[in-house]
């Protein structure tokens, strides 16, 4: 039974990491529907809009919250319905990704931060590139060096990876894990190359699936996202690091999935014709504006 005490572990951010701001306005009470139950605060900036976890947990006290078998960014478990359509989806997306990477990059050398448990770095392994993974979960890590002999390091080697030494820097939904996103950033900035590509994929929190679900919303999942971007606020941080964004692409299945976990938490049942649905509709609403899917990829490039 997972038990933490909050008053314990709690940690007060006190200016907005994309703008400095200090006034936030109560955005939305969300509670850990996945592991701990607890509630948690999203606050959002008065100035640049950004929502965020406030007070969020130390940061000793994060892992934690990752801390089950059924988180299946590390673990790969088929076990339920939304698991096993999870892990198929992911295979395909997984392609396609190595694609889409392949298209925009003018050399083969990658580091993807927050690999979890190594598929989708060995697979530019299998297509000849140069990995290297960094992941912060040791399960993950290991599995995916002993699964598929790949390099994947913990989070604090991000520092001692050389600079100007990748062609492709990616983070596919794991940005809105980071605590200090600034930090993150300047660590990007300084590895990539000149030419290099940055490819981030994040949840949106303006996407229809976000404000039909609003407080259960699966993609919310505090603690663990601590950091919750729109189109604009994810502009706003690139742009402070010299960095544009030329294209945003859409993960429509993400709605689909986040619709599926979402109506979980809502009624306690697997209502899949019903997830479906609100996932459809997600993204037939998105065709209109483009920038509302439940889920959207930033090609981002050095100015």
């Amino acid at each position: 039974m997972f038990h933490v005490k909050q008053e314990n572990i709690m940690e007060e951010i006190k200016n907005c990491q994309i703008c400095g701001n200090s006034k936030f306005s109560e955005f939305l009470k969300c509670k850990d529907h996945f592991l701990s139950k607890e509630l948690f605060t999203l606050v959002k900036c008065n100035s640049c809009g950004f929502v965020f976890v406030n007070p969020k947990p130390e940061n000793e006290q994060l892992h934690k919250y990752y801390d089950s078998p059924e988180y299946i960014s590390h673990s790969g478990t088929k076990k339920g319905i939304v698991n096993f359509i999870y892990n198929k989806v992911r295979n395909f997306t997984h392609k396609r990704k190595v694609n889409l990477v392949t298209e925009y990059s003018n050399g083969k050398s990658i580091l993807d931060i927050g690999c979890g448990s190594g598929e989708l770095l060995n697979l530019f392994k299998e297509n000849k590139w140069e990995t290297l993974g960094i992941e912060p979960n040791p399960k993950a890590r290991d599995f995916a060096k002993s699964s598929y002999n790949i390099e994947v390091k913990d989070e604090s080697a991000i520092s001692d990876v050389p600079s100007k030494s990748k062609d492709v820097i990616s983070m596919w939904h794991v940005l809105e894990h980071v605590p200090y996103v600034n930090e993150r950033l300047k660590e990007i900035k300084r590895i990539l190359k000149a030419d290099g590509v940055l490819f981030i994929a994040v949840p949106n929190i303006v996407s229809y699936d976000a404000l039909y679900y609003n407080e259960y919303w699966a993609a919310y999942d505090v603690p663990r996202h601590l950091l919750h971007f729109s189109p604009e606020t994810m502009k706003n941080l690139i742009e402070k690091f010299d960095f544009s964004i030329i294209r945003i692409l859409p993960m429509k299945f993400d709605s689909y999935y986040v619709s599926m976990l979402s109506e979980k938490y809502k009624t306690g049942k697997n209502n899949l014709i019903k997830a479906l649905y609100i996932g459809f509709l997600s993204n037939l609403k998105a065709n209109k504006t483009k920038t509302t899917y439940s889920s959207l990829i930033y090609i981002i490039k050095n100015k």
